[in-house]
């Protein structure tokens, strides 16, 4: 200690264990994901970055805002994708923006036709989770009913079965045939009884709660039952907007309804509550979340989502 008194060295120490004391709180304060699970962001609402050949440009801009994981579409079945196609390539570029992908959207399509394709392609990535937006509406406007529900949770055990033998878990979305009304419940809740535990487990779209799907509730009735969710916020005391006009070029079950007509908010500024959320989420299951939003959407819900403890 020479050319230090005892005095000044003790004086010193304690400044630099307050300093350190400043940094882990500043620290943990930085890192306070939900339930410490990386925050993610679903790509589909940027696609037309894909399109326009800027998927680099995309991943620079979410992780820049935060976000660690992202969530993909088939290049397979969603044409918006397509560009997409080397798998190699397109792990190659996700690493080198520091981010890493585990699941993506299947159509149900490609799952009938060409799953073993689409089973390499995830692979290839790194992708464990092959996610389907919707089992689809009956065809030609035939009428919806519990044959027909039995029918696709039947096809859907099948088709999570052969992912599971190649090590991959297959999940299952909330759109509009999930969310119609069948004997007086959801067809949702009945799918739950229908399809197989250890085969598929179910991804929950947060803002279906403009639908009177209340994801804290379906955590904490089938827990375990769940993978991840889409998270989004929504204003419940916001009049409800005309409806609008269906996308005729997206894949059945995108762009096509069934997520409710109140107005999205930034995640921390609509009705729900985030907290009871996601600690119902741990219940349920849920690995890991995407935020689902347009891009200034996303940019606020990343900073509300990367302060919030529970």
């Amino acid at each position: 200690m020479a050319g230090i008194s005892r005095r000044d060295f003790f004086k010193k120490a304690g400044a630099d264990a307050a300093v350190v004391g400043i940094l882990a709180v500043t620290a943990d304060k930085l890192y306070a994901n939900p339930l410490g699970l990386p925050i993610g962001s679903q790509t589909y609402p940027h696609r037309q970055m894909i399109v326009d050949g800027k998927f680099p440009d995309l991943l620079k801009t979410l992780k820049d805002l935060g976000v660690e994981r992202i969530e993909l579409c088939s290049a397979l079945g969603y044409k918006e994708f397509a560009s997409l196609s080397d798998a190699k390539q397109t792990k190659k570029i996700i690493g080198d923006h520091g981010l890493k992908c585990e699941s993506a959207h299947f159509s149900m399509a490609e799952l009938r036709n060409t799953q073993d394709k689409s089973i390499e392609w995830a692979k290839e990535i790194g992708i464990s989770q092959m996610i389907t937006a919707t089992l689809g509406m009956p065809p030609n406007q035939a009428p919806l009913d519990m044959d027909y529900v039995k029918k696709a949770a039947d096809e859907y055990n099948k088709i999570g079965g052969i992912a599971a033998k190649a090590g991959i878990q297959q999940g299952l979305h909330n759109e509009g045939f999930e969310l119609a009304m069948l004997d007086g419940k959801h067809v949702y809740d009945t799918l739950f009884e229908l399809l197989d535990p250890k085969l598929v487990k179910f991804q929950f779209q947060m803002s279906t709660i403009s639908s009177g799907l209340v994801g804290a509730d379906y955590f904490t009735k089938y827990p375990g039952r769940f993978i991840s969710m889409h998270v989004q916020d929504v204003d419940m005391n916001a009049p409800v907007p005309p409806p609008a006009a269906p996308d005729p070029n997206a894949p059945a079950g995108r762009g096509r309804g069934g997520r409710g007509g109140r107005p999205q908010k930034p995640v921390g500024q609509g009705t729900i509550d985030w907290v009871k959320t996601f600690k119902a989420a741990k219940v349920g299951g849920v690995k890991n979340y995407f935020v689902e939003q347009n891009m200034d959407l996303t940019k606020e819900s990343v900073a509300f989502l990367k302060n919030l403890k529970v």
